[in-house]
């Protein structure tokens, strides 16, 4: 028995209205290309914990949570009480604050081994930072990163995200696949492409040691598959990247809400720089770098400028900070605890779901993310993600049938699990996936 919300789905009058505006003014009607369009865009007018109301009147539960950056859900009452009230206080200043050194602080107590912090606006910035700061502590120039991997916007991050059978060569060399027409061909010379869970392919991070500085991994690629390393692959890519004097930088951006010390110590994975974002922003715009104090000091010490200058107008702002460290705060290990429990049990009903259907479905995920997959067996690496038409067309009656269900699924199937969210949200969601697969069944 699906729990539907109160009323049908209504009309998207108001939202096309919006996008007949937005495509006045924007190139292609929005502002951000992930935003989702069935053909447009539903938008937005409140959140509150678990459920976002769109202008059109309907309620959602919301498994999106803004690319997974809202743990706490909407409108988190002591992240809206502290915010208003530093607001009054004043938004930025160009001198630092006391709440740019209390987050620091909790986050290096929390996440083995950030001994030292730096504070930047994005995720996006913080890959490219944790790049950069590699460089300037090896003297190095090339990375390695995992292939199909999401690392934000930084031309050298983005090589090897988004190949396809066409373009992504030979599984033993991957190519290095720009994303983008009129990227600069050097850019690619200098990133080398590893898939996730293949051991053999590490030697190729040796082979050409000399001139790389660092290996960007995700230790659960979402982008990729959402997708778990198998036992000894992290530990042997770490071995591999050490002997050669290479960095590993892991990025956290979306993971490090796996558990209270991180996905990395939770994987086994001792990296050298971690980039942090999302949730460590309650909300809002951040992004950190954390590391080992001798790496770090390439930002600078006491005594001076260090190697690579590191500024931005609105890093370490008292209110992204503030609302940041409530946020970090209300994440106990008690609460991450019940987040993986809510996981689990979602997890474990949508594949018993699969099993008594008899479904080509798979689900993949953990701690409070999960994702399914139309496909019969879960995917090891980035590869086996890929859907063909007819798996893209299987997702897109996945999206729309959560959708008339009151669930803001995303397209891909990749999920989040926030903290007011209980077991009637849970049950909401594996009997929504049970009654699609039974209406799968009769076609």
């Amino acid at each position: 028995m699906i729990v539907q919300q109160d009323a049908p789905v209504k009309s998207r009058g108001a939202s096309n209205h919006l996008f007949d505006r937005g495509l006045r003014v924007f190139p292609d009607g929005t502002t951000r290309i992930t935003v989702e369009r069935d053909p447009v865009p539903r938008y937005a007018k409140a959140g509150r914990g678990a459920y976002l109301e769109d202008v059109d009147g309907n309620r959602f539960l919301d498994l999106n949570n803004n690319f997974t950056t809202l743990i706490h859900g909407h409108a988190y009452a002591p992240i809206v009480e502290a915010v208003s009230s530093q607001l009054a206080c004043g938004s930025c200043f160009a001198n630092p604050t006391e709440h740019e050194i209390i987050l620091a602080e909790m986050l290096i107590d929390r996440i083995p081994p950030v001994e030292r912090v730096r504070f930047v606006n994005s995720g996006t910035e913080a890959v490219m930072f944790a790049i950069k700061a590699a460089r300037a502590f090896t003297g190095r120039p090339a990375i390695a990163r995992i292939e199909g991997s999401f690392h934000g916007a930084y031309d050298w991050a983005e090589i090897g995200q988004a190949g396809t059978p066409l373009t992504w060569g030979p599984p033993e060399a991957p190519a290095p696949v720009p994303l983008y027409r009129g990227a600069p061909a050097s850019v690619a010379d200098d990133v080398l492409i590893l898939r996730f869970n293949d051991l053999e392919g590490l030697q190729r991070l040796e082979d050409v040691a000399d001139r790389l500085s660092c290996v960007l991994v995700d230790p659960m690629p979402s982008r990729a598959g959402l997708i778990a390393a198998d036992p000894g692959y992290l530990k042997a890519l770490a071995a591999s990247a050490h002997r050669s004097g290479v960095l590993i930088i892991a990025d956290e951006v979306l993971n490090l809400r796996q558990g209270y010390h991180g996905a990395a110590a939770k994987y086994g994975l001792e990296p050298d720089l971690i980039a942090m974002g999302k949730i460590i922003g309650g909300g809002f715009p951040i992004g950190a770098i954390g590391g080992r104090e001798d790496v770090m000091r390439v930002f600078g010490t006491k005594q001076g400028k260090g190697y690579l200058p590191q500024g931005g107008t609105f890093s370490a702002n008292p209110v992204s900070m503030l609302a940041g460290h409530i946020a970090m705060q209300a994440l106990t290990r008690d609460e991450f605890d019940r987040l993986e429990r809510l996981g689990n049990d979602v997890r474990t009903g949508l594949s018993a779901a699969i099993r008594r259907h008899g479904a080509p479905f798979s689900v993949t995920g953990a701690a409070s993310l999960f994702r399914i997959h139309p496909k019969e067996n879960p995917p090891r690496e980035f590869r086996q993600t890929f859907c063909n038409g007819e798996e893209e067309e299987m997702l897109r009656r996945l999206h729309r049938h959560f959708l008339a269900s009151g669930i803001l699924l995303p397209s891909g199937a990749a999920a989040s699990l926030s903290t007011p969210m209980g077991l009637a949200e849970t049950t909401m969601i594996v009997d929504c996936f049970d009654d699609f697969l039974s209406h799968a069944n009769q076609h």
